[in-house]
C-alpha cells in the first residue's frame, strides 16, 4: 500500500488551452479578501531609506484604522529585495508594541510547528518574482482602533554597469492620506549623478520627484487617483533610485568609524582582451521559445564582442558540436560567419553537460599552449543550459569534480540556468568552484534582454587575480580580499576591523594581473561625513554573505564551520538570513492565545526538486497518474510528498498527457461525461479512451473502456501495462461501474512508471512534472477539516490554495502477469484476483 501525504491544489477556475505543450496550460485563481477596504483606512504609508556609503537602511511604516464597529483582521504586506536582510519588525496596537526576535532557524521551526498544531500560526515571507520576496502578516484589531506596522531591512548596494540601484516596491492598493518615499544618500567623496524613476510615474507625477542626494516623492490623495473621482490608485509598482559616486583617484576610497573600515575599489583602467567560449544547450527541452530567444540573444551578443577578443561556439545535446576547432579573433568577417551559424541552430537530443564544458576547457588550454591568445587576456566559459545532465556523465557531483580538475583555477566559468526546470544549485556550486557565478534566466518575453544584460556585466574585464593587502599588524577580521576578476562598471568592497584606531595613514597594496603592480597610500577621509555604526554592520553583512557562499562547497567540516560562523553573526547582528528566522508574537484575542509568526529568508534554489540520475538497470518508484474525475497525482519521492489537482472540461475534450519530441512518444486522452445530468446538476467527466504513439517504433495504440474489458479464465482483466522498448512504462487501469447505474460509466486511469527514461524536454499535463518541479508551500493554517490543513503554494509563477491530506494511491490488481507481443510493443496483462 502506498500512502502519501498530499497537497491538493484547489483551483477555482482552470482554462486549458488545447495543444501538445502543457507550457500553454493556464491556471487562474479566484480569491476574495476577507475584509472590505472600506472598513479599513490605511491612512499612512512611509518608506524612509538612508544610504551611507552604499549601505542602505530602509524602514517601511504603515498605519491603519479599523473603522468598523467590530474587530477586523488587518493585513500588512510589503515586498523587499532578495539581497536584503530583515533586521526588525514591530507592531503597535493600542499602545502595546510587539517586537520580533531573531532566532536560530531550527529553534524557531520547533516553536512554529508547535503553534501550527494548535492552528494559530502563519509564515511571513514568500517568494515574489525575480528580485523580491514578500513579507506579510495579519493581526486582529478591535473596533475603531489603530495599528502601526514597522519593517526594517538592510542591504549593501552592488555596483553594476557603472551605477548603484535602490529598488522599493510600493503597492498600497488604496488611496493614502499620508504617502511618502524619502531617500537620503550620504557618500563622502560626493555623488556624480543621481536619478529616480518609477514604473507608475505619469507625466503629472514626474515633477513631484526631487532628484538630489535627498530624494522624495509624496503625492497627495488627489494626485494618487487613477482618474478624477475614482478610488483606484496610480501607486502600484517599483520606485527606483540609481546613482554613482565621484572617483578622482584609482586608489579607491576608505571609510573608518568606530574601529571598522570599509574599502571601495573601482579604478579606471583600460579593458583587458577576453577569450570566451559560448557553450549552448540545444537539447530537446530547449525547443520552441527558448531556442528562438537563445538565437536572438547570441546574435546580439556577437555584435558586441570587441575586435580584440577571441571567441568560440560549442553546441551540445547528446553530441558535442564546435563551430571551429579553436578560438577565433572577433573580426567583422568572423562575427558575420558566426552569426550565420547561430541562425541555423535547432533543438534536438539529450543533455551532455560534462563533455561540452570539458571540450571548452580543452579548447582554451590548447590555444594557450599554442600561443594563439594574447598573454595578458582573460579566459572565460559561458554555459547556457535549461535542464539536468542525462547523457554521458550524469552524476552532478562527478561533473563538478571533472570541471574543477580540468579548469585548475586557470579560467572562469559562468553558468546561466534557463527556466524553472534547471537544477540551479548544481550550476551555482560549479560556477563558484571555478571563479565565476550563476544566474537564473527566467522564461519570459524579456529572456533575450536578461541574457544580453548578463553578458554586458562580464564583457569588460579590467583586472585578474586581484589581491588587496592591508597591514598585518593593523587590521583583522577581513572579509574576502582576493578577487578572481574585476569588471568595468563594478566595484570591489573589503571591510575589516582596525586593531589600532590611532593610525596616521593606511597603506594598501593592490596587486592584479592586467596592470603593473603598484603601492598606493590611502589616507583617512574627512570623518565629518561619516556617522553611526554603519561600517560595522556593513562588515557583518558582507562577512555573512561570503560565509553563506563558502558553506555551499568544501569538505563537510569546512561547510559546518562556515555555517556555524554565519549563524553566530546572524544572531549577533539580528539579521534574518537562511540560517535564522524572525519570530513575531501576535497579541491575544478573545478566541485565541498569543501565537508566533515566522519570517524566514528564502534562497534562489529554494525547494527545487532535482531529477535523479539512475543506472539503466534500476527502475525508481515514483508514480504519476490521472484517474477518477479526472484527478491528477504527481508523486515527489525526494520530499515524501505529492501534488494533486483536478481538471474539468466538456465531454469529448482531448487532453495531451505526455509529449516527448526526442523519443517520439505521444499520449492523448479523451474524457466522457455521465450518462445524464445528476440531480445536483454537476456532470462528472472521466477518461474513457487513450491514444499512445511511438513514432520511432512506428506504433500507434488506442485503448478504451471497451478494449480493456477482457474476460479470461473466469476473471475480469483490469490492468493493462504498456512497455515501450528501452523506454517508459504505462499502466492503464479499468474501473468497472454497475451497468444499471443511472449516471456513471466505466472509466480508465492512466499511470506512468520509469518516467526518468523520458527526456528533460517532455511536456504534457503529466509530462511537465517528470523531471522535478520548483515549488514553495507557505502560510500553513487549519482547514475546514482539522486533519487537513490548508496552505498557499507557489508553483510555476502561480499562487494556489492547497489542502494537505492522506490518501491511498496504490494500484488495484493482482500479481498474475501474462505477456502478449504485438508488433514492437509488449503488453503485460495482470489479472484481478
Amino acid at each position: 500500500m502506498l500512502i502519501h501525504y498530499t497537497w491538493h491544489v484547489i483551483v477555482d477556475l482552470i482554462q486549458i488551452k488545447k495543444s501538445d505543450s502543457c507550457r500553454e496550460t493556464h491556471f487562474y485563481l479566484l480569491t476574495f479578501p476577507s475584509v472590505s477596504l472600506s472598513q479599513v483606512e490605511v491612512y499612512s504609508v512611509t518608506v524612509d531609506c538612508t544610504v551611507t556609503s552604499r549601505f542602505a537602511h530602509t524602514v517601511m511604516t504603515s498605519k491603519a484604522f479599523n473603522k468598523a464597529n467590530s474587530s477586523q483582521e488587518i493585513l500588512f504586506e510589503v515586498e523587499l529585495p532578495k539581497t536584503a536582510f530583515i533586521t526588525n519588525f514591530s507592531m503597535e496596537i493600542e499602545g502595546q508594541v510587539y517586537v520580533g526576535e531573531v532566532k536560530e532557524k531550527e529553534k524557531a521551526k520547533k516553536q512554529y510547528e508547535k503553534a501550527v498544531s494548535s492552528g494559530q500560526t502563519a509564515g511571513l515571507v514568500k517568494a515574489s518574482g525575480r528580485k523580491m520576496e514578500k513579507f506579510s502578516v495579519s493581526v486582529n484589531i478591535a473596533a475603531e482602533s489603530n495599528v502601526t506596522f514597522v519593517l526594517t531591512y538592510e542591504e549593501l548596494l552592488q555596483r553594476k554597469l557603472g551605477r548603484y540601484e535602490l529598488l522599493t516596491r510600493v503597492k498600497p492598493k488604496t488611496l493614502v492620506q499620508d504617502f511618502q518615499i524619502v531617500t537620503n544618500i550620504y557618500e563622502p567623496q560626493g555623488i556624480s549623478y543621481v536619478d529616480a524613476h518609477a514604473t507608475f510615474l505619469s507625466n503629472e507625477l514626474l515633477p513631484l520627484v526631487e532628484k538630489t542626494a535627498h530624494i522624495s516623492f509624496s503625492p497627495t490623495m488627489e494626485q494618487q487617483r487613477k482618474c478624477p473621482g475614482c478610488d483606484g490608485t496610480l501607486i502600484d509598482g517599483d520606485f527606483i533610485v540609481s546613482y554613482d559616486v565621484k572617483r578622482e583617484k584609482n586608489l579607491g576610497d576608505i571609510q573608518i568609524v568606530n574601529g571598522y573600515f570599509v574599502h571601495f575599489f573601482a579604478p579606471e583602467l583600460p579593458k583587458l582582451p577576453k577569450n570566451v567560449v559560448f557553450v549552448i544547450d540545444i537539447s530537446g527541452s530547449m525547443s520552441g521559445r527558448k531556442i528562438v530567444q537563445t538565437r536572438e540573444a547570441m546574435l546580439a551578443i556577437l555584435q558586441q564582442v570587441h575586435e580584440d577578443d577571441h571567441f568560440a561556439i560549442i553546441l551540445f545535446d547528446s553530441v558535442i558540436e564546435t563551430w571551429k576547432d579553436s578560438l577565433t579573433k572577433a573580426t567583422k568577417e568572423n562575427i558575420t560567419e558566426a552569426m550565420d551559424y547561430i541562425r541555423r541552430i535547432n533543438s534536438r537530443g539529450m543533455t551532455n553537460v560534462n563533455d561540452a564544458v570539458l571540450k571548452a576547457v580543452n579548447m582554451l588550454v590548447k590555444d594557450r599552449q599554442m600561443e594563439r591568445l594574447p598573454e595578458r587576456s582573460a579566459d572565460m566559459i559561458i554555459l547556457l543550459t535549461d535542464g539536468m545532465p542525462n547523457e554521458g556523465e550524469s552524476n552532478i557531483g562527478k561533473i563538478q569534480e571533472n570541471v574543477r580538475t580540468a579548469i585548475g583555477g586557470n579560467m572562469s566559468l559562468y553558468c546561466l540556468g534557463f527556466g524553472n526546470d534547471v537544477d540551479y544549485s548544481f550550476l551555482d556550486v560549479m560556477s563558484r568552484q571555478n571563479k565565476g557565478l550563476a544566474r537564473r534566466i527566467f522564461e519570459a518575453s524579456d529572456a533575450v534582454v536578461q541574457l544580453q544584460g548578463f553578458y554586458d556585466e562580464v564583457a569588460s574585464p579590467l583586472l585578474l587575480e586581484v589581491d588587496m593587502h592591508y597591514p598585518d599588524n593593523a587590521v583583522d577580521s577581513l572579509t574576502t580580499s582576493h578577487f578572481s576578476q574585476l569588471f568595468n562598471g563594478t566595484e570591489i568592497v573589503v571591510a575589516g576591523h582596525l586593531m589600532d584606531n590611532d593610525l596616521d595613514n593606511f597603506l594598501v597594496e593592490v596587486v592584479g594581473q592586467g596592470v603593473s603592480a603598484a603601492d598606493w597610500d590611502v589616507f583617512y577621509p574627512d570623518e565629518e561625513y561619516i556617522f553611526g555604526d554603519f561600517t560595522e554592520r556593513l562588515w557583518a553583512y558582507l562577512t555573512i554573505q561570503q560565509l553563506l557562499e563558502k558553506s555551499k562547497s568544501g569538505t563537510p567540516d569546512e561547510k559546518a564551520n562556515t555555517t556555524a560562523k554565519a549563524l553566530d553573526m546572524s544572531l549577533q547582528y539580528s539579521f534574518v538570513t537562511p540560517l535564522t528566522s524572525m519570530v513575531v508574537t501576535k497579541p491575544e484575542t478573545e478566541d485565541s492565545t498569543s501565537s508566533p509568526l515566522i519570517a524566514d529568508k528564502l534562497t534562489e534554489a529554494y525547494n527545487y526538486i532535482p531529477a535523479q540520475s539512475y543506472p539503466r538497470h534500476y527502475q525508481p518508484a515514483p508514480t504519476y497518474f490521472v484517474d477518477g474525475d479526472p484527478h491528477f497525482m504527481i508523486e515527489l519521492p525526494d520530499r515524501g510528498d505529492a501534488l494533486c489537482f483536478n481538471i474539468n472540461d466538456k465531454p469529448g475534450t482531448i487532453f495531451n498527457l505526455v509529449r516527448d519530441s526526442n523519443s517520439g512518444i505521444l499520449v492523448n486522452g479523451e474524457i466522457i461525461g455521465d450518462k445524464k445530468t445528476p440531480p445536483d446538476g454537476k456532470i462528472n467527466t472521466y477518461f474513457w479512451r487513450f491514444g499512445i504513439v511511438h513514432q520511432t517504433l512506428g506504433v500507434r495504440l488506442e485503448v478504451s473502456t471497451e478494449d480493456i474489458s477482457l474476460f479470461q479464465d473466469g476473471k475480469w482483466v483490469k490492468l493493462l501495462t504498456v512497455t515501450l522498448r528501452d523506454s517508459v512504462k504505462f499502466v492503464i487501469l479499468l474501473h468497472k461501474v454497475w451497468k444499471k447505474h443511472p449516471y456513471h460509466r466505466d472509466y480508465l486511469g492512466f499511470y506512468t512508471l520509469d518516467s526518468h527514461l523520458l527526456s528533460p524536454g517532455v511536456h504534457g499535463l503529466l509530462g511537465q512534472f517528470y523531471h522535478g518541479i520548483n515549488y514553495e508551500v507557505a502560510d500553513l493554517h487549519p482547514g475546514k477539516v482539522p486533519e487537513k490543513p490548508d496552505a498557499t503554494m507557489y508553483v510555476k509563477g502561480q499562487e494556489l490554495n492547497v489542502t494537505r491530506y492522506t490518501k491511498d494511491f496504490s494500484l488495484e490488481g493482482g500479481t498474475n502477469v501474462q505477456s502478449v507481443v504485438l508488433g514492437l510493443t509488449v503488453f503485460s496483462v495482470a489479472r484481478h484476483t
